[in-house]
């Protein structure tokens, strides 16, 4: 798995814009970039909004693909856009991740396990343009629980 995967970049966030906002306003936490973090079994990634969630939390780390964000943003003619937008921890290059739903595998030695779609909502069109939902469903990324942890490090 690990030789055909490139991490262009790992992103973590302090607090919630979305999550549990239904009908209200988003939030203003700030997505940081970071060359590395530090994955921890059964718990998240060290400074990510949800480190320690819950027991068994099936987005303990989040991936979209590079591929998938470049062709929504040519679809939809949104130009400057980063992926940092979506809240994904992980950007990927060279993984189908859809394929890795129900599946284990590894990256850089960490072992994780894709438990479902990390399936895009309304948000997304405020986050990154309009129609970008539609655009994403399907392919909204993955949500997977980490099983060895380790540290994972952006490696373009």
């Amino acid at each position: 798995m690990e030789e055909n995967c490139q991490i262009l970049a790992i992103y973590i966030s302090p607090g919630h814009n979305f999550f549990g906002r239904h009908n209200q306003s988003a939030l203003a936490h700030e997505v940081v970039a970071v060359p590395e973090v530090d994955c921890v079994v059964g718990s998240g990634l060290v400074g990510d909004r949800f480190f320690g969630f819950k027991e068994s939390y099936k987005g303990q780390i989040t991936f979209f693909s590079s591929e998938v964000f470049d062709e929504v943003c040519a679809t939809l003619g949104l130009l400057g856009k980063q992926p940092s937008a979506l809240r994904r921890n992980v950007i990927t290059k060279g993984l189908d991740l859809n394929e890795l739903i129900g599946e284990t595998f590894s990256i850089q030695g960490i072992v994780f396990e894709g438990t479902e779609e990390c399936r895009p909502c309304y948000w997304m069109d405020s986050a990154l343009g309009p129609g970008a939902e539609a655009a994403m469903r399907g392919r909204g990324g993955l949500r997977a629980r980490i099983i060895e942890g380790g540290k994972l490090r952006v490696n373009v």
